[in-house]
């Protein structure tokens, strides 16, 4: 201690934890991510979002794509507001519509395929379950404007293509499918036979779609009693016709 000062002296230990004491309190800090669990969509708002999809599928079948959008609403039960919260545009909800449509049916394929015994009448359950289903009411939807190449939709059509391939495959394999027949031929023939085109009112022709889709299937048994025109037609090829 230098003569004439007054306290201790500070020893350099305790200077150098001082420092670092004060470093530490005002080092800037780098910020730490924080960790969000993915929320799920509350039980309502999923139920809500199938109800529209529900009803504007009837719709189209029953007055075709362009159907305002506000009686698609009045129909599901929910406000406009829900309705573009879910789908901000027509085009939005017609490609919910039509991957809804295709998954439906691509599921009515793996239940034919998980069907054990007569490969023809796995085909036959198939084509008659997808009836059910209105594909026809694709048609003039997959001709409007919308992205046709839409990752959601591609996966959809092409997991429909490859399941309704295995059940036809599954039946030509055990003999009882003429091999001139592809996925494009019977989904054509499904489409125009399964009712009207969309919009028409003609709901009366319901009850004659299952008889005449009888026919059909008696005219796609193996042995073939004719050469067909053509070749078979495969999706791909519908999709650029």
């Amino acid at each position: 201690m230098f003569p004439g000062s007054r306290g201790s002296p500070i020893r350099t230990d305790q200077a150098t934890e001082s420092s670092t004491q004060e470093y530490a309190v005002n080092a800037p800090t780098t910020a730490r991510p924080v960790q969000r669990k993915a929320t799920r969509p509350r039980a309502d708002a999923v139920r809500n979002r199938e109800r529209i999809v529900t009803a504007a599928r009837e719709m189209f079948v029953e007055d075709g794509p362009e159907v305002p959008l506000d009686e698609i609403a009045r129909r599901a039960g929910v406000g406009n507001a829900t309705l573009y919260r879910n789908f901000p545009d027509r085009d939005a909800l017609v490609r919910e519509v039509v991957c809804s449509v295709m998954d439906r049916t691509a599921h009515a394929a793996e239940e034919a395929l998980a069907r054990t015994g007569d490969a023809f009448e796995a085909l036959s359950r198939f084509v008659h379950a997808a009836a059910r289903e209105r594909i026809s009411a694709l048609c003039p939807m997959l001709s409007s404007t919308f992205d046709q190449h839409h990752p959601d939709l591609v996966a959809a059509r092409d997991r429909v293509e490859r399941l309704v391939a295995e059940v036809m495959d599954r039946a030509k394999a055990a003999g009882q499918l003429r091999e001139d027949v592809g996925v494009g031929d019977l989904m054509v023939a499904l489409a125009q036979l399964s009712r009207p085109p969309a919009g028409t009112g003609c709901l009366v022709h319901d009850r004659f779609v299952h008889r005449h889709l009888q026919l059909l299937l008696d005219g796609l048994r193996a042995p073939a009693r004719s050469v067909l025109p053509g070749t078979a037609t495969t999706l791909e090829d519908l999709r650029h016709a």
